[in-house]
């Protein structure tokens, strides 16, 4: 039975034990960690250095290895994960509600409103590479589909996913002419010419993309230096970055690929996937075909890309195509081989820890940047683009362990992790119980 969406909410609240998912919360904590395990990347080492293995390491053997491992089974395919999760709790979000009587669309909207603000706060204060914001400000917009049939959802995620290459096709082009006009200017400057207003925008132009995805060594420099300096030195380097992201990767990747995602994420909820309720068989066929068609796809990629000696605009032009499809190949595989796992009934000591990371997944999220940042800042630590790629994976290794390890601790004791229970207090508008 369906109930109006012009319904008080008097019987709104928080998703009880009850109606928790185990395939759900499990995915989600895998997801949660496997992206720590690229995000490391941009916590430790200047941004480019997260698409360009060159630029820190070099061709040393263990930092290409590190970094083919990571792009193999990592870069791109547990924020999909996360992504499709996302779209699956809009449509577990519709179903409790229908259940409950409840007006759907005034919660979401307040929840995906406080989401907006921690991701700010989280971006601007903490860490320039918060997916919170995106990730509600998208989701606003796929809840309108929210009652569509699965395969009006998946039509219109194919639909959606390679505008993201087209864009990048197209821009690569605007790139290449801006930096043929810059050479031409930064020519005549030296032969004692001022540029005029066009031409000083057009440099101003070419050095904000250029800082971004094709830093020069003073580039990389400043981004050091700023990152070991203060917290007013990160901050002053983290805000207009932030600022430029929130705008720019808004429309070139997150309404396209994101949003794709969030809607195939609705309709493998709807269809039974994600909750777990079809046969083993299914998912076996879905890990063999996802790893059996991606990971070929996704090697190619690393070959060609390290072919072309990591070029952005080869790869905005042909070496991200393979990867930002395989990825999505690739992370239907883990979502089999993870729901297969959780099916079989399987390590269930170590399934039970990251169906607890999941359920604190908000937490354990912010937790990275938080203690990340602490490292390798700065006003923390210091490592700064000190530390191999190689054994940055160390750490990446010593939190999610730490998480396995706290989150089942904490869930004992209370009813959610502390960012989940501010969230929640602030959707509902009223304290919510914490401890158990």
């Amino acid at each position: 039975m369906s109930y109006p969406e012009t319904l008080p909410d008097s019987n709104a609240g928080p998703v009880t034990a009850a109606e928790r998912l185990v395939s759900l919360d499990t995915l989600r904590g895998v997801a949660v960690m496997g992206i720590l395990v690229m995000n490391i990347y941009a916590f430790a080492m200047p941004l480019a250095a997260y698409y360009n293995p060159l630029i820190m390491g070099g061709t040393d053997a263990l930092n290409m290895g590190t970094w083919f491992f990571t792009h193999l089974f990592f870069d791109q395919k547990f924020m999909s994960i996360f992504s499709m999760l996302y779209g699956a709790g809009i449509i577990l979000m519709m179903n409790r509600a229908d259940r409950r009587g409840t007006a759907i669309a005034p919660i979401f909207y307040r929840r995906s409103a406080w989401l907006i603000v921690i991701g700010l706060v989280h971006g601007y204060f903490i860490w320039f590479g918060d997916i919170l914001f995106h990730y509600a400000l998208m989701g606003m917009i796929v809840f309108l589909l929210r009652k569509a049939a699965p395969r009006t959802l998946v039509t219109i995620a194919c639909i959606l996913l390679p505008v993201t290459l087209l864009i990048n096709f197209g821009s690569s082009f605007y790139v290449e002419e801006l930096q043929a006009d810059v050479a031409e200017i930064e020519r005549q400057q030296a032969d004692g010419l001022v540029p005029d207003d066009e031409q000083q925008q057009r440099l101003d132009e070419w050095q904000e993309i250029r800082a971004v995805f094709a830093p020069n060594e003073e580039d990389i420099a400043a981004e050091v230096a700023a990152y070991r300096g203060t917290y007013i030195d990160a901050f002053m380097q983290r805000a207009p970055f932030v600022a430029f992201m929130q705008i720019n990767l808004t429309l070139v990747f997150v309404v396209w690929r994101v949003g794709g995602l969030m809607l195939l994420g609705m309709a493998l909820m709807k269809l039974g996937v994600l909750s777990g309720e079809l046969s083993a068989r299914v998912y076996q066929k879905m890990a063999l075909i996802g790893y059996g068609a991606g990971l070929p796809l996704v090697v190619l990629s690393a070959v060609l890309l390290e072919a072309h000696e990591f070029d952005p605009l080869y790869a905005a032009r042909h070496g991200g195509i393979y990867n930002y499809f395989g990825s999505i190949l690739v992370a239907f595989g883990h979502i089999g081989a993870v729901v297969l796992v959780v099916k079989s009934d399987a390590w269930r000591a170590l399934i039970n820890r990251f169906t607890a990371v999941g359920r604190m997944a908000l937490s354990n999220y912010l937790t990275h940047s938080l203690i990340m940042t602490s490292l390798f800042y700065g006003y923390g630590l210091g490592l700064y683009a000190e530390v191999p790629r190689l054994l940055q994976q160390g750490f990446v290794i010593a939190l999610i362990g730490l998480q396995l390890l706290i989150s089942p601790w904490w869930l004992k004791r209370f009813r959610f992790g502390p960012a989940e229970w501010l969230w929640r207090s602030m959707t509902y508008r009223q304290r919510q119980p914490m401890r158990r």
